[in-house]
This record gives structure tokens, sequence and C-alpha cells, in this order.
């Protein structure tokens, strides 16, 4: 089944390369960064600036090739790629949440972001802490090294 989608929007970062950007928004090294949406779409923005934090739906638009197991940044052990956050997936679907300091018109001013500049953005859903934090959830192979998030940066294995 081929299934299509069309951006809504435009994520703009200062991160121009893929090398030595955050590997997540948690990051020491994250950025502010904006989301210009398609102006038909401001009215689909009422009422988010409420929200604290979003969660950004992009495509992974420099991911060139398809990896069914990858060495993750976090680890130097092979893992599927579905047991991690890395661009070479089947379908090169990304997602971040990010704080939300502002809706203005078309244009959500962001900050802790951690993507590329130019990614076309798919969809925005507002973060819900009881919804999208559950209390007993475990973080699997990353449990060990979830702090070193904070200072980790991304290279070129990805490209």
């Amino acid at each position: 089944m081929e299934i299509t989608y069309t951006a809504i929007g435009t994520i703009h970062t200062p991160f121009t390369d893929l090398s030595d950007m955050p590997i997540q928004p948690t990051g020491d090294t994250s950025a502010p960064g904006t989301a210009h949406l398609d102006p038909r779409f401001a009215p689909a923005l009422k009422d988010l600036d409420g929200f604290s934090h979003v969660i950004l739906v992009y495509h992974f638009h420099r991911s060139k090739r398809v990896d069914l197991t990858v060495t993750p940044f976090m680890d130097s052990v092979p893992r599927g790629v579905f047991a991690t956050r890395a661009p070479t997936r089947p379908n090169p679907i990304g997602i971040s949440i990010v704080a939300l300091h502002g809706v203005e018109g078309n244009i959500l001013q962001l900050g802790n972001v951690d993507i590329l500049d130019g990614t076309p953005l798919l969809d925005i859903k507002p973060y819900v802490p009881s919804f999208d934090a559950p209390p007993d959830a475990r973080a699997g192979w990353l449990e060990d090294s979830e702090m070193e998030v904070r200072k980790a940066r991304s290279d070129d294995r990805f490209q």
C-alpha cells in the first residue's frame, strides 16, 4: 500500500549539517527554531499557544537509505532500527518533543530543537504529560546511558 503525505510547513533551525548537531531535544546543545506552516493551516494553530510543548512529526528529508539494524549514537552495539530513533528507517519519519514559546500567525517559535534546517513538517500534536509520559515507562537498552544524551552529538553515520 502506498501512502502519500504533503508537508504542512518547514522547520527552520541553526543546524545545516547532520554532523555535530544534537541527537535529542533534551541535549545541552539543542537550540531555538521555528516552524513555518503553509498560511492556509494557520487556523489549525488556534489554542495551541496554551501548551508548553508540542510533538513535531517530520520527514527525514536527507535520509538516503534504509538500515534494518544500526549502531545508535548512544551505544556501540548494533540494534534493530525500530529500537532506535535513527533516521535510516523504512519510512523516514521523525518525532521531537520541543518547547513551544509562541505562535505568531502561521509561525511557531520553538525551543530545544534537534532538527535539521529545512526539514518538512508533517504534523503537530500538543504534548500532554498525563497522556504522553506514562509513569511506568521503561527505556530498554538506553536505561544505562540516558543521561549521556545531553552531551551527545551527531556524526556522519546516518548520512
